[in-house]
């Protein structure tokens, strides 16, 4: 192998240094440059000159003079919220919603457009329609990219949606078309793994290295995080667990076929959407997500027995993961989790039924942060990992 030229190799241990200063920033309210070279075992010198170019470069700002510890007051630094913002996207199955996102995960402006049945081609003209208009809303911050969360089968490393049901795409290489079409830094995810960073990275706990977080709604996936980075698995599949069957499905279970294709997979039965149709079944008052939320809550039998047998489903999916994978903290979000404390409560149970014992009991099932925009605000912060270094994991 041929060596590097000497100014490549430099431009790149710059570069990296960069990154690591910038990360120490990020990852406190404020800091000195004195505690940045012990943190970062760079330098004085080094990390003066890599700050001048941070700061610079408008990602960093100075606060003014900090605390004394009996020489000359250090000035404090942090990164400037507003130095760069990020488009996030998430690709709903009836709206693609977007937003612009400042480096703190706050969202600045947001935008979102119907399908209105568009699939296929048509459904990327969307994506270019959505980015462009959070573009014009843009102020004077500087632009770092597109961070898009998309259902489906995504490989996140070359930017491709193998698959996707719902928008009919086989093979689109999302990343490569948005990059190309408006010549900005593009980042593709699966939205359900998009969702899990957004978790670990802007929830409200400081959550550790590994943690396993299942988005429950109008389907089931689970975004897999292991040593602070997100894990997508050979095939780009890591955490697919709603298209697993689990048990014994009987047809009362099922409103149609998977969308997959196949019949009996975890979200035809424990889905949102799943449990709403087959609760109508039962009860013709039944109609949506809220009003199945409001039969069980107020306990209503028929609504009950549907609500209780898709979190044992669920339980069963997720001892599934607790066996393959051993990680101690698996968090719920989705709009199931709107079903409250004894639907989580028979997920945890079947979940600890059916997993080796030793490893159930050390794992804790808690419902996390849904939120509305949680996809838009992970692939989001999956750009920010990808063009500024930052971490996934607080």
């Amino acid at each position: 192998m041929a060596n590097l030229p000497e100014k490549a190799t430099h431009r790149q241990t710059r570069a990296f240094n960069q990154q690591l200063v910038l990360r120490a920033i990020y990852d406190r309210s404020q800091v000195s440059r004195a505690e940045l070279a012990r943190l970062t075992g760079l330098t004085r010198t080094s990390v003066s000159a890599l700050v001048a170019g941070l700061l610079s470069d408008g990602l960093v700002e100075e606060l003014g003079p900090g605390a004394s510890t009996g020489g000359k007051a250090p000035i404090m630094l942090r990164v400037r919220p507003d130095g760069r913002h990020a488009i996030g996207l998430d690709l709903g199955e009836l709206v693609f919603s977007g937003a612009l996102v400042d480096l703190r995960g706050e969202v600045v402006k947001s935008a979102e457009l119907a399908l209105c049945g568009r699939h296929g081609n048509d459904a990327v003209q969307v994506v270019y329609e959505l980015v462009d208009k959070l573009i014009r809303s843009n102020g004077h911050s500087s632009l770092l990219g597109v961070g898009i969360g998309a259902p489906g089968l995504v490989d996140s490393r070359s930017g491709i949606v193998r698959w996707s049901f719902s928008l009919d795409w086989t093979d689109v290489p999302l990343g490569s078309l948005v990059s190309g079409h408006f010549g900005l830094a593009t980042v593709v995810a699966n939205d359900s793994q998009a969702a899990a960073v957004a978790e670990s990275t802007y929830g409200s706990i400081p959550w550790p290295q590994n943690l396993i977080v299942v988005r429950i709604g109008r389907g089931i996936g689970a975004g897999i995080i292991l040593g602070g980075k997100l894990y997508n698995g050979d095939g780009a599949g890591a955490g697919e667990i709603g298209h697993s069957i689990f048990g014994e499905v009987s047809p009362m279970d099922l409103v149609e076929r998977c969308r997959c294709g196949r019949v009996g997979c975890l979200e035809t039965v424990a889905s949102m959407s799943a449990m709403v149709a087959a609760a109508h079944r039962l009860v013709p008052t039944i109609i949506d997500d809220a009003t199945l939320v409001a039969a069980f809550r107020a306990g209503d039998e028929q609504a009950r027995s549907v609500v209780v047998r898709a979190a044992g489903m669920l339980g069963e999916g997720i001892a599934a993961l607790i066996a393959a994978l051993n990680v101690n903290h698996v968090l719920l979000i989705g709009p199931a989790t709107h079903l409250g404390d004894e639907w989580i409560a028979v997920v945890r149970r079947q979940a600890e039924m059916s997993a080796l014992p030793q490893l159930a009991r050390a794992t804790h099932i808690e419902l996390g942060e849904t939120r509305d925009d949680d996809v838009v605000i992970g692939a989001s912060a999956l750009l920010m990992t990808q063009e500024l270094g930052l971490s996934l994991v607080r």
